[in-house]
């Protein structure tokens, strides 16, 4: 049977469960969506054939954007404590003619190319990120339907919902769930993909082999703390990655050419340890522990369809693209896929934005993949070739690298104005800055202080708010008005989550979602000013501004401010106006004169207008 042909099949039979969410998976992908799925209160299950979660190896590097991403969700805390970080990466090279000794070294992030708050690689077994996002979906009363092997899905008639059959491998029985979208997050072999036609990986694969071992490592080695890219004239490139619990990864390179075919008897620990003590000669290697090995081939696919036509069926994480695992980037392009699609299913799912917004996710995403692919194979090239070439791509790629740089092309989020003239561009994530809340003097992150909520905010920068009296008066009154987009979508929202809450667990009762609902669960306003915090009360402000006390900020703090980080210069009559998005994606931005307030409504009218 072709592809997709069991998806428009006969249905019959009883359902043994409805939800509103399928997810298969549950990788790093799978479980930052239905963690955050859980969070936002959407009804979800999340399946694994795996009897277990992940308890060694796999995904090891959180690179800057994703460790800014577990700080938004407030999860990053265990990691934070008890992962490994790494600041810089040398380069060592052996010849025919000298022995193996350093060449280079350099900051793994530079803060004038990167400008990361968190400038590091962040380095813990895959199991590590799994169990705080599992810990959290537990809390909220979600948790993973293990031994359950997704086998089908077919289209229920008459209406948009799926039936979705997966197998109980304990019990070798069969279930069928009801659901209303399923996301296949399993993997390159997706099987969850093969019911959405046309979408096959496309792309190249290589005989480029390489081992990977996880272990505590005897050595006489200097560099062992740091990351270290080895290329040995007799024995191929190996990377070094300092590890949790004073452990070491080595992937070792099994085929000097990507040509050659690695014969599989050799791809065993003690064949990869032999190689890398070769490598590594005239220094001493040996193991005292080994965890973990893998063995995986390169190479580079994206497919060629994200969703069906309906945007019913979806995929996300390694069963849309695959990569080679040296630049760390698997599990995070994969968790950020399931970041993007969260927010979209829930807005609609809960009738605040047209169905053309799940199309978005295909647009985006996809893009990122194919962004990915490319930088990929040039990282897999230059690797082989040397300390110069690597340092060239690193300085080459090292924004995307980091996440920071994975950036979205213009669509109906992401709207670009030609005559723009503010540093921040749209589709660019938020830049950090220091800025102190009004309320409680605080010192805090502009990019975290407000919690993922799955709204947008608004922020508004202004150099002077006594000035601004009239300017602030008018656009809070529209964005509150019945006849605003957004005012429609705060009055249908206030319905949608009365009926069906956030989902609650204790630990939210430190973040108080409450104070960033007040006035919209749709969006939350945002106020940044240079002015004095003795120049106004938040008595003189609007009633808007008055009820989002926690989102006045006071723009004195950092250097440069971050006004000027986002905007440049603004004179005392100008005000910066940012869209930011629920991933934290600037949706469109721009700088106005005060007395535009008229053209600014009309400005934030027509960004929401189209898919709200």
């Amino acid at each position: 049977m072709a592809p997709g042909a069991i998806y428009e099949g006969h249905v019959g039979g009883p359902v043994d469960s409805t939800t509103t969410v399928v997810v298969v998976g549950a990788g790093p992908s799978g479980l930052m969506l239905a963690c955050n799925l859980a969070r936002f209160g959407i009804g979800v299950k999340i399946l694994d054939d795996r009897p277990n979660k992940t308890s060694t190896g796999k995904a090891d590097g959180m690179q800057p954007k994703t460790i800014e991403t577990f700080k938004q969700m407030r999860l990053a805390e265990p990691l934070l404590k008890n992962a490994a970080r790494v600041y810089d990466i040398s380069f060592w090279q052996s010849t025919a003619d000298e022995p193996l000794q350093r060449t280079g070294r350099q900051t793994h992030y530079p803060d004038h190319l990167v400008g990361a708050s968190d400038p590091y690689i962040l380095l813990a077994h895959q199991g590590m990120v799994e169990e705080v996002l599992i810990d959290d979906m537990e809390s909220r009363g979600l948790f993973v339907t293990r031994n359950s092997r997704f086998t089908s899905c077919a289209r229920v008639p008459g209406t948009g919902q799926l039936d979705i059959t997966y197998q109980d491998i304990s019990t070798n029985t069969i279930q069928k769930i009801r659901a209303d979208y399923l996301v296949g997050c399993d993997g390159a072999r997706s099987k969850v993909r093969t019911f959405i036609p046309d979408a096959d990986l496309e792309g190249e694969m290589t005989n480029a082999s390489w081992g990977v071992l996880d272990g505590v490592i005897d050595t006489d080695f200097p560099d062992l703390w740091s990351k270290v890219a080895v290329r040995s004239h007799v024995a191929g490139s190996i990377l070094w990655i300092p590890r949790e619990r004073n452990m070491t990864r080595l992937y070792v390179q099994l085929s000097f050419t990507d040509g050659e075919r690695v014969d599989k008897t050799k791809a065993t620990p003690e064949y990869v340890m032999q190689r890398a003590r070769e490598a590594m000669h005239p220094f001493k290697l040996e193991w005292k522990t080994v965890e973990w090995f893998g063995n995986y081939v390169v190479g580079q696919r994206v497919a060629k369809q994200f969703m069906d036509s309906e945007a019913r069926i979806l995929i996300a994480g390694d069963a849309g693209h695959c990569h080679s695992a040296l630049a760390a980037q698997g599990a995070n392009t994969s968790m950020h896929d399931s970041f993007n699609l969260a927010w979209k299913l829930n807005l609609v799912i809960r009738g605040l934005a047209k169905r053309a917004l799940l199309f978005t996710y295909e647009e985006e995403r996809q893009k990122i993949a194919y962004d990915l692919i490319r930088f990929d194979a040039e990282h897999c090239k230059a690797f082989s070739q040397g300390e110069a070439a690597l340092a060239r791509n690193f300085d080459e790629n090292i924004r995307f690298i980091s996440g920071i740089g994975a950036e979205y092309s213009a669509g109906i989020l992401t709207r670009h104005n030609q005559n723009i003239t503010t540093k921040l561009q749209p589709g660019a994530l938020q830049l950090p800055g220091k800025v102190t809340r009004f309320i409680d003097a605080n010192p805090v992150d502009i990019q975290l202080d407000i919690p993922m909520l799955s709204q947008f905010r608004l922020f508004f920068f202004l150099p002077s708010v006594p000035r601004a009296k009239e300017f602030l008066a008018s656009i809070c009154d529209t964005l509150t008005s019945p006849a605003s987009t957004l005012g429609q979508a705060s009055s249908r929202a206030l319905q949608s989550y009365t009926k069906n809450s956030l989902g609650e667990t204790l630990s939210d009762e430190f973040v108080q979602p409450q104070r960033y609902t007040s006035t919209s669960t749709v969006f939350t306003v945002a106020m940044i000013t240079q002015s004095p915090k003795s120049t106004f009360e938040i008595a003189d402000l609007p009633k808007l501004l008055q009820d989002s006390r926690w989102t006045l900020y006071l723009d004195n703090t950092d250097t440069p401010r971050c006004t000027e980080k986002w905007f440049g210069i603004l004179g005392e009559d100008d005000v910066g106006v940012a869209i930011i998005r629920p991933d934290g994606y600037i949706g469109s931005i721009d700088i106005w004169d005060l007395s535009a307030s008229k053209a600014v409504e009309m400005w934030i009218e027509e960004y929401f207008a189209p898919f709200m």
